[in-house]
């Protein structure tokens, strides 16, 4: 049965101490859910769901562009 590549670095001792930042699919999605920002392309009805969720939930959108 074959092990993750985690297992596999614990098991032989190349474990960090100190961990490294996810970057699976989950964590960014949970991360652009949570920081949500002006879309940079879509439909026209992509733009209305945004501009209407923008304004029903002023304190909720990240208005900086970065």
């Amino acid at each position: 049965m074959p092990i993750s590549p985690q297992e596999f670095l614990r098991k032989y001792g190349f474990e960090d101490d100190d961990e490294e930042r996810d970057h699976s699919l989950r964590r960014n999605a949970l991360e652009h859910a949570r920081h949500l920002k002006r879309p940079h392309a879509g439909t026209p009805h992509d733009w209305e769901e945004w501009e209407r969720f923008r304004r029903e939930h002023p304190d909720e959108v990240d208005d900086s562009e970065s």
